[in-house]
């Protein structure tokens, strides 16, 4: 008889430790999904807050007046390096959009490319280094890429990234020496260079003499008083080889 109750005493400690098992078992277990719930919550909320903050960057930059008609495109200028003395025309392919132009613009430039890249005016018989026209900016500026740079970086800035674009030391020093003034006085610049394709189509240029290599750079910019997120602009390394054209200029988003 006493070991029947001893039998049933210990097949009862068995059965508690078993539901004592089974409710820690249970605890642990809810926990773990309360916590993937939590965590799935705050992350799927992380990235809501992210893209609308995205979002409301993007919009801080757009909110200005996007009407093509009041942009300009600045300076650009053209750089020509044949690989033997040439004669060339130079032709833009929206003249009635130029503003201002240096040989005077009319109906195209004629002139004679050195591979110093030395330009001889067949009009005039000057000795140039360029060619410079300034015009009206015709087409749509994308806002969903680009830089956010502070005005006291600018200068490294536009050391590294108009390397990788392709302008050689010199090309690269006229660029900062025309924008740098502009762009370092800004608290934060937003920057973005136009692709290949918008610049082209915001104003052809056409060779008699058709180069091996075509560099057009476009940088658009706006200053901005505060920093904001933005999606980086993925650029490219041009080859450059042959005759090579080098345009560059910039836009400024008023």
């Amino acid at each position: 008889m006493e070991n029947n109750n001893e039998e049933k005493l210990e097949n009862k400690k068995k059965i508690n430790i078993k539901l004592k098992t089974i409710v820690i078992i249970s605890v642990i277990v809810a926990t773990i999904i309360i916590g993937i719930i939590v965590y799935a919550t705050i992350t799927n909320n992380s990235k809501c807050n992210k893209a609308t903050n995205y979002r409301t960057s993007i919009n801080s930059i757009t909110s200005v007046n996007l009407d093509p008609g009041l942009m300009v495109d600045a300076k650009p200028i053209i750089y020509l390096y044949p690989r033997e003395t040439t004669q060339i025309s130079v032709k833009l392919g929206k003249p009635e959009n130029i503003t201002c132009s240096y040989p005077e613009y009319k109906n195209g430039w004629n002139v004679i490319a050195k591979t110093d890249g030395t330009l001889i005016d067949t009009n005039t018989g000057r000795k140039l280094y360029s060619l410079y026209w300034e015009g009206m900016h015709s087409e749509p500026i994308n806002f969903e890429e680009g830089f956010i740079v502070k005005g006291d970086d600018i200068l490294h800035f536009l050391e590294e990234k108009l390397s990788i674009l392709g302008l050689n030391e010199y090309e690269t020093e006229e660029f900062i020496i025309y924008w740098l003034p502009r762009l370092k006085e800004n608290k934060y610049n937003y920057i973005r260079f136009a692709t290949i394709d918008e610049i082209n189509k915001n104003m052809p240029l056409e060779f008699s003499v058709k180069p091996d290599t075509i560099i057009r750079i476009l940088m658009q910019y706006k200053a901005v008083d505060d920093y904001i997120e933005i999606k980086e602009q993925k650029i490219e390394t041009p080859k450059r080889e042959g005759f090579v054209a080098v345009e560059w200029g910039g836009t400024e988003i008023k």
